[in-house]
């Protein structure tokens, strides 16, 4: 516990580093007070309450309500958060891969390219963000609580629509901004920490009401055990993030020197640390997606909920709780870890790289043979790497089939909890950095903290 204070101390000691929190809190606090302002012409309450009885709990609109924050329950002005920006982002991302123009913009064109692509993600953003705001508030204007309907009706349809798209894309334009100061100015990773800020708004309350039921119920035993397999999740879940697979690597033996006094210079020994989830959350978020089309898809065609339970296969698959759901969701979120993976580790790359450098891997030949090689162990480490990440995901189901709450069983696993430990991680690396820079110990007694990013080619990844 004194080493905890003393370095709480070093990191109050070093001024740039506590501007830098302070800014990066300061943000975050008025990014949280958006989302508590209702639009105009909506009763949130009204709202909240019809979500609540019309939602089954696990649809889009539950997800997307946990990455704002609750703002989107609330019809705040932060309603669609930093989403349409991170859907913008994808985009592009996925664009890099597909269409020469950004394939070069993104790889090839330096610090001038990467700024083209931040310029067409913002225009992006917008456009995603007018549409969704008109799509959100169609689904406002429908609904209705006890005869009572969410939006004023004595307030203009025109007035109602314009004002409020405005100031929806007002509310995101905002938070990318602030996201951008906090990467800039604060401490780094600002739109994953707004996205992190928003899932953790909702802990303390399902933690509390998970402590309420546990205790009324008599079973202190079972919250014990919860939070004792919770931790044992959270730390599984870190050797995962930062897991690598080190491939070593050498850079061949020069002269140094002139004429007769020329000899040779040891060579360089290194490594490439391929990352075992190399995809990161995007598995999790392609396959959840897919997921909701079969519920949606029957919703439009059923017209009605109770339509949607007389079919059992359609009903399974809209309870994230049933076996149905969780072996095809698992095996999606397989099949997305090794595509996605394919997409953003190129062995070729990797192969031409470290023939330009003169650097190569010890009992394998340059060129095609280590391409082929990098990609063969690249293959293998996915697989564990994979089934870990389906299991990951549904970790929630499983914790509520045991009967934990559904609000916090969604931290047992899935998007939210590797989102909070992917950027926990980078943000415990951006000030350990800070304290090792000034000659201060680390946060940790031995070694470094990693984080998502650390997994790169260290010497050699830096240019590529």
């Amino acid at each position: 516990m004194k080493r905890f204070f003393d370095t709480l101390k070093n990191i109050w000691k070093i001024k740039e580093l506590r501007q830098r929190i302070l800014f990066t809190l300061g943000l975050l606090f008025v990014f949280r007070f958006g989302s508590f302002v209702v639009l105009p012409g909506i009763n949130p309450a009204i709202l909240e309450e019809a979500i609540k009885s019309s939602s089954s709990g696990n649809d889009l609109l539950s997800l997307i309500n946990t990455f704002t924050g609750g703002a989107f329950k609330k019809a705040s002005i932060m309603a669609l958060g930093i989403m349409p920006y991170i859907t913008a982002s994808i985009i592009i991302q996925l664009l890099g891969f597909a269409v020469p123009y950004f394939q070069r913009l993104q790889q090839k064109e330096g610090e001038s390219g990467r700024r083209k692509v931040n310029q067409i993600t913002r225009m992006l953003t917008v456009a995603i963000t007018l549409v969704q705001g008109g799509t959100y508030l169609s689904y406002v204007k429908s609904m209705s609580a006890n005869g009572i309907p969410a939006v004023d009706p004595s307030v203009p349809d025109g007035i109602f629509w314009l004002s409020n798209i405005i100031i929806l894309s007002t509310g995101t334009v905002f938070a990318m901004w602030l996201g951008e100061r906090i990467t800039d100015k604060g401490i780094g990773n600002g739109v994953s920490l707004l996205i992190t800020i928003g899932i953790i708004a909702s802990l303390p309350a399902a933690f509390a009401f998970e402590i309420n039921s546990q205790f009324s119920a008599g079973r202190i035993l079972n919250l014990i055990v919860e939070m004792a397999l919770l931790y044992g999740i959270i730390m599984a879940t870190v050797m995962v993030v930062i897991g690598v697979r080190r491939i070593p690597i050498q850079f061949a033996k020069r002269m140094v020197g002139r004429g007769s006094a020329n000899i040779p210079a040891s060579g360089v020994r290194d490594y490439i640390p391929l990352k075992v989830n190399a995809a990161g959350v995007m598995p999790i978020i392609f396959a959840q997606a897919l997921m909701f089309l079969p519920a949606v898809a029957a919703q439009i065609i059923a017209g009605q909920q109770s339509d949607l339970n007389a079919h059992p296969i359609l009903r399974a698959l809209n309870d994230f709780t049933s076996a149905p759901y969780n072996i095809i969701y698992f095996i999606m979120v397989v099949a997305f870890t090794y595509v996605y993976t394919a997409l953003m580790v190129n062995p070729t790359q990797y192969a031409e790289y470290l023939k330009r450098q003169n650097a190569f891997i010890p009992g394998v030949k340059p060129g095609k043979a280590t391409a082929d090689f990098i990609d063969s162990v690249t293959t293998r480490i996915t697989l564990p790497g994979a089934v870990i990440l389906g299991f990951i995901a549904i970790l929630p189901s499983i914790a509520r089939a045991f009967g934990v709450n559904t609000g916090f069983a969604q931290f047992f696993g899935g998007t939210s909890l590797l989102i909070m430990v992917g950027v926990v991680l980078d943000t415990l690396q951006q000030i350990e950095s800070h304290l090792l820079m000034r000659r201060y110990d680390g946060l940790v007694k031995s070694g470094r903290i990693q984080g998502r990013n650390s997994g790169r080619m260290q010497s050699i990844g830096a240019n590529m």
